[in-house]
């Protein structure tokens, strides 16, 4: 009987650090986020806005679009034979 108050008192001190409080304050259930102080809480033309290129975001949508047509490519060839093969040109 000991052992098993023992047990439980260990387990529930253990439980305790999961509900322990980690400074932050939570809209909602994992909705934690709080900018640091000093950090704007738009982001957007403030200093810290990226400020991303069209054309560089357009370019990386044009290779994922051709990385895709590969992997295409690649799959057809191994349904077609059964072997994989990486260069199908």
């Amino acid at each position: 009987m000991k052992i098993r108050i023992a047990a439980a008192a260990v387990l529930m001190t253990l439980a305790a650090g999961a509900h322990a409080y980690d400074g932050t304050n939570c809209k909602a259930a994992g909705d934690c986020w709080e900018p640091k102080p000093g950090y704007p809480a738009k982001v957007a033309g403030s200093k810290y806005d990226p400020k991303h290129d069209g054309k560089e975001i357009a370019r990386q949508g044009d290779s994922i679009k051709q990385m895709e047509a590969r992997n295409a490519k690649r799959v057809e060839q191994l349904n077609a034979t059964g072997t994989f093969k990486y260069d199908v040109n």
